[in-house]
């Protein structure tokens, strides 16, 4: 039903991989192919040698040059290659003729890291996301599976998809009715899809009529966004060393001087992510949108080039997403890999940051205190005396889901010791024994 698939193995033996690349002069090949390694060893391949050309744009049908595509098919010879992994979205056209030329696999950037993402999707909704995103990369590559087909033109109808005279006949081309199948299913992702994000929606809502505070945590890929949920809540999400280890939206809470926090950890950012994932992914980066806070959580011992690339690709994302106005705060993660000076540049470079170690624990509860700063104002402690006949009152305070610290039944009625919401205390002023002013007087 699908145009081919990249397959690429995960397991002891890792599949060799030519990495290629056309850049424009003056960039600079180690740092744009940094990530395309770590991409290709994320997926399984191990990357056994680099080919780049020097040009202001890819050649529309090859990708490289004439004499840059021979010197390619020597090389993937020569290293005993199994796959040809290049550094951009490749169109049929392109991805074809390399194939064709190499008489090899051939794995462009958008199919690398649609792979990771099928190998790392564990819920039901991110395994649809990532089927619909691949269907939607495919759907235009499938005239290329056919090709050979088009040249049957006389054969009979059924193989006939060119179109034209001695091509027409009874019957459906494979292509038509692959095309047909992969719509289809592609409707059916997305009706399902959009009924998981009607439940994500509902559940949104009850955290926001409870006025918890909400943390999400963004940042490019690898830079320890699981590794610091874990740290903040206890929760056991996986941190393996990997790029886009965490995929679905993971949501956990913390405590801080009584007061709770719901901290999200989101998909990981990156470079030239590929549309259909963006789109495909927007659930999770729904997520970011309805935080009250964002944590941009960096890697402190990276180069201070490659830090402000990663900085400003996250921005950018934010901002293309609707998240530019709800306020960040910038982490520095894995101070622990830093030495003293290192520390004290990136203090100077990053003025109010906090700088942790998820790692080790290093700042985590500065960081705490740091998100409940950010929300001082939004709860008053109060306490209500709400009499047995009025159990009505009761049942909106649970479902307010307002943290309830204390309950104590008198002679006159239920005694309610709780932190409301700040807009709340008006409609429960009737029951209202003591403010948080008043404990604070006596």
């Amino acid at each position: 039903m699908t145009a081919r698939e990249p397959e690429l193995r995960v397991g002891p033996e890792p599949e060799r991989g030519l990495l290629l690349a056309v850049l424009p002069k003056g960039a600079d090949a180690e740092v744009e192919l940094a990530e395309l390694r770590e991409l290709a060893r994320t997926a399984g391949v191990e990357p056994v040698a680099e080919t780049i050309q020097r040009r202001a744009h890819p050649d529309p049908r090859r990708y490289v040059g004439k004499g840059k595509l021979e010197e390619l098919k020597a090389a993937y010879a020569d290293h005993g290659a199994e796959v040809l992994l290049v550094d951009d979205e490749l169109d049929p056209v392109q991805q074809r003729s390399l194939e064709d030329a190499l008489s090899a696999r051939v794995v462009d950037r958008t199919q690398l890291i649609l792979d990771i993402f099928a190998q790392h999707a564990t819920s039901a909704e991110g395994k649809l996301q990532v089927e619909l995103a691949q269907l939607e990369y495919n759907l235009p590559r499938m005239r290329g599976m056919w090709k050979h087909l088009e040249r049957q033109a006389g054969g009979g109808g059924t193989a006939s998809v060119g179109g034209g005279v001695g091509t027409r006949g009874p019957g459906e081309s494979q292509l038509e009715s692959d095309r047909r199948m992969a719509n289809r299913r592609i409707a059916l992702l997305r009706r399902r899809l959009r009924d998981v994000g009607a439940h994500r929606a509902t559940r949104r809502k009850a955290r926001t009529r409870s006025e918890i505070p909400t943390v999400a945590l963004a940042g490019y890929t690898n830079v320890g966004k699981s590794t610091l949920l874990n740290a903040l809540t206890g929760a056991e999400v996986s941190v393996e060393n990997r790029l886009f280890e965490t995929l679905d939206p993971t949501t956990r809470t913390f405590e801080h001087l009584g007061k709770r926090y719901l901290v999200t950890d989101t998909v990981g950012f990156i470079r030239r992510l590929p549309t259909q994932l963006v789109e495909g992914f927007a659930s999770t980066l729904e997520e970011t949108l309805v935080a009250d806070l964002v944590l941009h959580v960096v890697d402190g011992s990276l180069s201070e080039e490659v830090l402000a690339e990663q900085i400003e690709s996250v921005e950018t994302v934010l901002a293309e997403i609707g998240a530019g106005e709800i306020p960040v705060e910038l982490v520095v993660n894995k101070v622990d890999l830093l030495d003293l000076s290192a520390r004290r540049r990136v203090a100077n470079r990053f003025p109010g940051s906090l700088e942790i170690s998820a790692a080790t624990g290093e700042g985590i509860d500065e960081l705490k205190a740091r998100i409940a700063e950010r929300f001082a104002d939004r709860f008053d402690e109060v306490r209500l005396l709400v009499p047995y006949d009025e159990g009505r009152v009761l049942s909106d305070l649970y479902a307010l889901g307002a943290p309830i610290d204390e309950r104590t039944d008198t002679d006159e009625g239920v005694v309610i010791r709780a932190r409301l919401p700040h807009r709340e205390v008006r409609r429960f002023a009737p029951y209202l024994v003591a403010g948080i002013e008043e404990q604070q007087a006596s």
